[in-house]
């Protein structure tokens, strides 16, 4: 089986939708909450500001414990 043959049996790149309820998608989909446009997901963003806070914290309970006199 070739890759062309394998593109035209896989149907989940073909529209499986009639043209009027493929409108209904669209005109869903551009609406409301949908239509807002996101910044795309920056992940080592996310990772970098996980390790600064888990840090800040870690300094700052050290700090209580040794005013406390936990240590």
């Amino acid at each position: 089986m070739t890759e062309e043959t394998s593109d035209q049996a896989d149907r989940s790149y073909g529209n499986s939708l009639y043209p009027e309820d493929q409108k209904k998608v669209d005109d869903f989909v551009s609406r409301g909450i949908n239509s807002v446009e996101r910044k795309p997901f920056r992940p080592m963003r996310l990772i970098l500001m996980l390790i600064v806070v888990v840090t800040a914290l870690s300094i700052f309970s050290q700090f209580l414990a040794r005013w406390a006199g936990a240590y």
